[in-house]
């Protein structure tokens, strides 16, 4: 795997604390250590993962990272969907840290800021009856 601090991990761990992994890592930098972790963004369960991460998600991913578009409304072109519904899953995915948007002008260019994303669906200890996406 690449240098973690240019990976995002997407999981699921609905045992996962986060004010607990903040003191942790609040300790960790206080003692002088690097905190040598990738980005993560964790779901409570797998159904919560698909509904952000699908196809839909990958494609524009995709055209992000391979095309570069200067706007929300080339990745639309790019992606031959509508530009409001491209604009409102980009929103979603900069609040999530996926994408950010970078001004150019009067456009927004999204921008997938990592070299790899790592998804990893399957929640220890939890079942929530629904399947994990491939």
């Amino acid at each position: 795997m690449p240098d973690s601090t240019n990976v995002l991990l997407v999981t699921v761990d609905d045992d996962h604390d986060p004010y607990e992994a903040g003191i942790e890592a609040i300790q960790q930098l206080k003692a002088g250590e690097a905190i040598d972790q990738p980005a993560t963004i964790r779901f409570a369960n797998e159904s919560q993962l698909t509904d952000v991460f699908n196809e839909r998600t990958y494609t524009l991913l995709r055209a992000i990272r391979d095309e570069t578009p200067g706007s929300i409304r080339e990745t639309a072109r790019l992606v031959g969907r509508d530009k409001k519904n491209v604009h409102e899953e980009l929103t979603t995915l900069e609040a999530l840290g996926v994408i950010r948007f970078e001004a150019d002008g009067r456009a927004k260019r999204p921008v997938f800021p990592y070299d790899e994303l790592v998804v990893t669906p399957l929640a220890r200890g939890s079942s929530d009856g629904t399947p994990a996406a491939p």
